[in-house]
């Protein structure tokens, strides 16, 4: 490990460091509000930023919607394979609810119509 060998002098030490001083940081007035601004960043006050709503502390802030990764064309070519076993069970729940529904369509049709015999024997 080094280790000097003499001291060093309070005149050469403040030579060192006469270059290491601390900045007034860069700051810019908000077009929209006039509130001074970190140059570069964001208005703490109106949440905008060269112009353009990025905050959500803004009034006309709308937030972005990521949309979801476009397909390959492979994805789109090959259809999902299905076994014969799914496709006749498909096929079997499919005709049971055609079937369901026939039967519901019949059903006012033919309570109504025994209404309309009822009605009819009891004004009669």
């Amino acid at each position: 490990m080094a280790v000097p060998k003499k001291r060093t002098g309070a005149s050469a030490q403040g030579h060192r460091r006469s270059n290491w001083k601390a900045t007034v940081p860069e700051t810019t007035v908000c077009p929209n509000c006039g509130e001074l601004v970190l140059a570069h960043t964001v208005c703490t006050a109106c949440g905008q930023y060269k112009g353009k709503v990025v905050s959500r502390k803004a009034d006309g802030f709308v937030e972005e919607v990521k949309a979801e990764p476009k397909k390959t064309a492979k994805a789109k070519k090959a259809p999902a394979k299905r076994t014969k076993k799914a496709a006749e069970e498909t096929a079997q729940v499919e005709e049971v609810k055609a079937e369901e529904a026939k039967t519901e369509e019949v059903k006012p049709e033919a309570e109504s119509a025994e209404e309309v015999k009822e009605e009819k024997t009891s004004e009669e």
